[in-house]
């Protein structure tokens, strides 16, 4: 696999100066639009949920799908389009911050340590830290939908579909209800395979296809994204597996270990270390493979995320 990698002849892709200017335009809308005016403490606890932490994967793969389908724009990028992605990067980033408040809860995986601080819930309490979950939720669909004519109408109406059905039952939410009731059981592959389809990796396809849906795309490509996010989502979460057994708290910024001591079914537990590492590097071939098919011109930054992806230490 390392081989096919390194027969590519494309020139390597400067990931981190294509990144900084975008994570900056991103932080800046987030903390604009988060929590400044939520009363009775709530925007303060929603504030520390979303800023100053993460590695903003989903708010990137959102702008970098713009990039790659802004050549079909005519030759000039549209400015509603491009203010549509970066709605739709800051919304992804909510919807998964939320997620994370609510995960971390008691009721859930009632974890202490979220990107090396305090979980929200430790920090405000439980009550605070569901309303913040709440909002965080709410505010996404709320930047997708602005007033007047920043945003193309039937634009709009694709973003929120997308994101509805990347977090809800379909996506994210149920996901995670097929992990709560997976610990303590062996699940194989294929079982595994879904519920991470579904708990982590539709999040990161959707945020794929929300960057997809601020430009135009033949439907060859937009196939070719949509295998390249089921790629990527999936890899993400093997690498995760991985790091939980492999890396210490202070360098993943949550707490290591936690999946073994929940008695939680992983790639590492099914696979064991190497065969997981090894899963990896073939769902990186997928989904560079993927993009390929995609035909699309300008896919450098997409295919960087899905190295850093796979090749990341925490």
């Amino acid at each position: 696999m390392n081989g096919l990698r390194s027969a590519r002849s494309a020139p390597v892709f400067d990931l981190p100066g294509w990144s900084q200017a975008r994570l900056q335009q991103v932080e800046q809308a987030l903390s604009r639009w988060v929590g400044t005016d939520a009363p009775a403490g709530l925007g303060e606890a929603m504030r520390y949920a979303v800023l100053d932490g993460g590695k903003r994967l989903r708010p990137l793969l959102v702008l970098a799908a713009r990039d790659a389908v802004a050549a079909a724009d005519g030759g000039v990028r549209q400015v509603p389009l491009d203010d549509a992605a970066l709605r739709a990067a800051c919304a992804v980033e909510l919807i998964h911050a939320y997620s994370l408040v609510h995960d971390d809860m008691p009721c859930m995986d009632n974890d202490v340590l979220r990107r090396g601080k305090p979980t929200v819930h430790v920090q405000f309490g439980e009550a605070r830290a569901l309303l913040a979950g709440d909002a965080l939720q709410a505010l996404a669909f709320e930047l997708l939908t602005p007033e007047g004519q920043a945003v193309p109408a039937a634009v709009q109406a694709a973003l929120c579909r997308l994101l509805g059905r990347a977090a809800g039952s379909a996506g994210m939410a149920g996901g995670q209800a097929i992990d709560l009731a997976s610990v303590g059981l062996a699940l194989d592959e294929d079982q595994l395979r879904q519920m991470h389809r579904l708990k982590t990796g539709a999040l990161l396809q959707g945020s794929v296809m929300m960057g997809a849906a601020c430009g135009r795309a033949d439907a060859a490509a937009l196939a070719g994204l949509q295998a390249y996010g089921a790629a990527l989502g999936l890899a993400f979460q093997v690498v995760d597996d991985i790091l939980d057994v492999t890396a210490d708290s202070a360098t993943l910024g949550k707490t290591a270990g936690k999946d073994a001591a929940h008695e939680k079914p992983t790639y590492v537990s099914l696979l064991g270390l190497e065969g997981a590492r090894a899963h990896a590097q073939e769902l990186l071939h997928d989904a560079h493979a993927a993009l390929d098919a995609t035909g699309l011109p300008e896919r450098g930054a997409l295919a960087a995320l899905a190295d850093m992806v796979v090749n990341r230490s925490h």
